[in-house]
């Protein structure tokens, strides 16, 4: 097939709810929601994988209450596979888990994410060589979405690594309908790269929480998005 006829998927605006303020979750969701934002990007860390100890289950089963947002949930965690039915009972909507940790188990994971009614996204530190994943998008039990890390997992805030923008190429090359995600440094003056690249999950944080017009920064991300699709810049 031509890549002229390719589908390619929706551009999606996913908020890290990490830069949120966390006393008032259930506002700031709907806050996000009223300003366009298509997911909610829920941090998970567990204090092993990486230093730093953010939520867990009980805080999404808490947040579902107040919204029927896509929880998208990236879980930083050694032990992903203890974490499926507790966060699937909680209301997640996906699980996206790291490639570093579970590779001698990853079709049962991914079997188990899915038979649990979340959608499977597998991520992947800056580190970590893109061949790593071929198999878990290509494999008979196949992730929905692949999340290529632009900063070190594990704390907010960081800048943008345009160097892992190669690897989202090669996703979008090899694998045109896929959903890619990017987290790390994303903002108005990143967006592009991206874009470019072939990113269309887009997670932001401290762009998104800390600009002073929210709707009008993931607007900038998303048309940057929609551009980069309708020219397919990412296929040249």
């Amino acid at each position: 097939m031509g890549h002229d006829a390719v589908a390619l998927p929706t551009p999606k605006i996913s908020p890290s709810m990490l830069s949120s303020d966390f006393a008032n979750l259930a506002s700031e969701a709907k806050f996000m929601e009223d300003c366009g934002a298509d997911w909610l990007h829920m941090d998970i860390m567990d204090g092993h994988f990486v230093p730093n100890l953010t939520i867990g289950e009980p805080v999404i089963k808490a947040l579902r209450k107040h919204t029927k947002a896509f929880l998208d949930c990236h879980l930083m965690v050694t032990n992903p596979a203890d974490y499926v039915m507790p966060f699937a009972k909680a209301g997640a909507s996906s699980f996206t888990f790291h490639a570093e940790v579970t590779k001698d188990s990853w079709p049962e994971l991914i079997k188990s994410i899915k038979s649990s009614g979340m959608q499977a996204g597998v991520a992947i530190k800056p580190g970590t060589p893109i061949e790593d994943i071929f198999p878990l998008v290509e494999g008979e039990d196949s992730v929905d979405m692949v999340l290529v890390m632009t900063v070190e997992p594990g704390f907010g805030g960081q800048s943008f690594m345009p160097d892992m923008m190669p690897k989202v190429k090669e996703l979008r090359r090899r694998y045109p309908n896929l959903d890619i995600q990017v987290d790390g440094g994303l903002a108005p003056s990143t967006i592009d790269q991206a874009a470019a690249a072939g990113a269309n999950v887009i997670v932001a944080g401290s762009a998104v929480f800390g600009a002073k017009d929210p709707a009008g920064v993931i607007k900038i991300l998303r048309n940057s998005i929609e551009r980069a699709q309708s020219s397919k810049i990412f296929f040249q």
